[in-house]
């Protein structure tokens, strides 16, 4: 099944991203179950959040990946949802 993530940063978002950001990467190609993933940006073209969508067993699993992401352990999140995901468009075509 797959699973969202949407995260919005907290004070010092920026920084933090740039501190971690190499480690986020690897991290998440090394988890190897996403399906797509980046970050939200604002009018100044800065991230201030991301979506992650994850293939999962089940919830527990998706939150406990989520969790132990570097961006997420580096405290970037201040506000975080996750929830189950299905996907019904991709790149304009109707997907089963």
């Amino acid at each position: 099944m797959q699973f969202i993530l949407i995260g919005h940063d907290g004070p010092g978002g920026l920084e933090i991203r740039k501190a971690t950001r190499d480690a986020h990467l690897a991290y998440l190609a090394a988890f190897g179950g996403v399906v797509f993933a980046g970050p939200m940006l604002g009018a100044d073209g800065n991230p201030f959040g991301s979506v992650v969508v994850i293939e999962a067993a089940d919830e527990t699993t998706a939150r406990a990946v989520f969790e132990a992401d570097p961006y997420t352990r580096a405290g970037l999140f201040e506000m975080v949802s996750v929830s189950g995901f299905r996907q019904v468009f991709d790149k304009g075509a109707l997907v089963s």
